[in-house]
């Protein structure tokens, strides 16, 4: 093979690798919002580490909407919340216990 058409070959390697890279980029923003649900905060447990909250349908848990209390990734996360605060979420089943790893408010 010349050396031409080698550097061809390499470049159009490096280019399609590109292109797959952004697609897959693309595709995980949309999947990473789909997994925010949008909550109003009910109760702020600082001590216990928990909140409740009056949420929509948590789509990666499978659940239909409702007001239920969670544990919260790190007691940090509630430093700024209050009752009646609109918010966006992310929840995970982490081992049985449903627990808020991400929050963010509601525009």
């Amino acid at each position: 093979m010349a050396a031409g058409a080698a550097a061809i070959l390499v470049n159009s390697i490096k280019a399609l690798l590109l292109v797959k890279a952004l697609l897959l980029m693309m595709s995980v923003a949309p999947a990473a919002a789909a997994d925010m649900t949008d909550g109003e905060v009910r109760k702020v447990d600082r001590q216990a580490g928990k909140l409740t909250l009056q949420h929509g349908e948590i789509k990666n848990l499978g659940m239909p909407g409702m007001t239920m209390v969670f544990a919260v990734k790190s007691k940090a996360m509630l430093d700024k919340l209050k009752p009646g605060d609109k918010i966006r979420f992310k929840a995970v089943d982490d081992a049985g216990k449903l627990t808020v790893t991400e929050i963010q408010p509601a525009n």
